[in-house]
């Protein structure tokens, strides 16, 4: 490797280092806000010398990683949810007893692999790399909480991501016997799409897309999802939602335009299917929720759905509909759950729809800003959301995409019900007295702040980000 693929690989690298660092930290000092520290700081460093590995056009560092913009674009996202994700988790941390360091290093081990999906060009860097992604979030989901369910949530994922990662091992086995190739250039040259599909193929393809449904928790492989976001932390909810999700859609949309695969009609009616059936059963589930959390779960379900449309477009204005959308789809999660992570600081549960009644009287910083992210998601003008969705919907009726559009439209009226009515009980009458609020409310506040100041900002004046993604995310 030479000088310059190690720049390529500055931000992988630093995240790496981080990791070994935070491990030497935790072994010598046992100090919650230095290893916390030490996290943000190698999070935010990696962040800020990102533009550093960006050169015109794709490099690739071995046959395994292609670094690009649009490798890029989505190392950037992720490491900004992870660094919310990691200053809400010490938010939250800090008010438990026992000595939760290593929370830290799990947390840089899975954005490393988060990351490393998104420059994946190779199914045995895939492989790697979500391995990596899964496995500290089996910790995570269970971390530093007397609540048995999280250990309930915990041991749920465990199980079933090792299963969907056998079916995907198996699937890329079949591939490989097949075409005897595994790196997605190749696969390009050599998927029969247009003479015809072999049977290791068409069960190779099944095996995958089974696989991946089940990270993304497509229906009717989503029977997880509501379960682990109710049992984990609120902040590594928020961080399954966005970014284990984020990283896996990354690699796929980059494997689905190198191998045009899912324009052939087997694959794309598979996908189709699933995702009308995630934007369906995804916002009618919601509408049955008494509990916030597995309301949004239930919700990020659904978004998945709306995300396929831009997949199945198959060309670069998908592409781009798919990253500004996940941009919006990233603020919005995290600054759902991370306000349901502030509003339980000071040793409160806090997980029904009652929880919330009246926050708006006692807490209007963070009722408000709530309410911006449950209108984001519903797709309301002057937010993210709404120009996501709104650019989706170009991406798909450029391509002819209708019965997926009039499943986009129907599944966006369901879920206007159920987030207007959290809105409405958030400025409802409380039915219990106010609680003073902690130092780190406020400081979470702050963060929330932040995030609702972007949704408004670039939901009203999408143009840089949209120039971002455009000049990014096809490179």
């Amino acid at each position: 490797m030479s000088g310059t693929d190690m720049l390529l690989l500055l931000p992988w690298l630093i995240l790496a280092a981080g990791s070994l660092a935070v491990m030497v930290i935790i072994a010598f000092a046992r100090r919650h806000a230095l290893v916390a520290g030490a996290t943000l700081g190698t999070l935010a460093l990696a962040l800020v010398l990102l533009p550093l590995a960006a050169r015109p056009g794709a490099s690739m560092v071995t046959p395994l990683l292609r670094v690009d913009g649009f490798a890029l674009l989505f190392t950037g996202l992720i490491l900004a949810a992870a660094l919310v994700t990691g200053v809400l988790s010490y938010l939250e941390l800090r008010e438990r007893s026992g000595q939760p360091e290593e929370f830290y290093l799990l947390l840089l081990l899975s954005t490393l692999g988060a990351t490393g999906l998104t420059a994946s060009a190779h199914f045995a860097s895939f492989f790697l790399a979500l391995e990596l992604l899964s496995v500290p979030l089996f910790a995570l989901i269970a971390y530093a909480t007397p609540r048995p369910h999280s250990i309930e949530a915990g041991f749920k994922y465990l199980v079933l991501s090792g299963a969907s990662s056998a079916v995907l091992l198996f699937g890329m086995a079949l591939l490989y016997a097949e075409t005897g190739a595994l790196d997605f250039a190749s696969l390009a040259l050599l998927a029969p799409v247009a003479e015809g599909i072999g049977f290791y193929w068409g069960a190779g393809m099944a095996l995958i897309v089974a696989g991946v449904a089940f990270k993304l928790s497509l229906v009717p492989f989503h029977l997880w999802t509501p379960d682990v976001y109710q049992g984990a932390p609120a902040p590594v909810a928020g961080f399954v939602a966005t970014v284990s999700k984020g990283a896996v859609l990354a690699v796929l949309l980059r494997y689905g335009l190198a191998t045009g695969v899912f324009q052939a009609p087997g694959p794309w009616t598979v996908v189709a299917l699933l995702a009308i059936a995630s934007m369906l059963a995804g916002n009618l589930l919601a509408l049955l929720q008494d509990n916030v959390r597995r309301l949004l779960a239930y919700s990020s379900i659904a978004h998945l759905g709306y995300l396929l449309v831009a997949l199945l477009a198959g060309d670069a204005l998908g592409v781009e509909a798919a990253g500004y959308y996940l941009a919006a789809y990233f603020v919005t999660m995290l600054g759902a759950f991370g306000a349901v992570s502030v509003a339980g600081l000071g040793g409160r549960e806090i997980q029904g729809l009652e929880d919330f009644r009246g926050l708006f009287w006692q807490r209007p910083g963070l009722a408000g800003t709530f309410t911006l992210m449950l209108l984001s998601l519903a797709g309301i003008p002057l937010t993210m959301g709404f120009i996501g969705k709104f650019y989706l919907f170009v991406a798909g009726v450029g391509a002819t995409l209708w019965s997926l559009l009039g499943a986009l439209v129907v599944g966006s009226a369901i879920g206007l019900f159920y987030y207007l009515r959290l809105v409405r009980i958030l400025f409802q009458e409380p039915t219990t007295e106010a609680h003073p609020v902690p130092a780190g409310g406020r400081v979470g506040g702050a963060v929330l702040a932040v995030l609702a100041v972007l949704l408004v900002l670039l939901g009203a004046y999408p143009a840089p980000l949209i120039s971002l993604v455009g000049a990014t995310a096809t490179g």
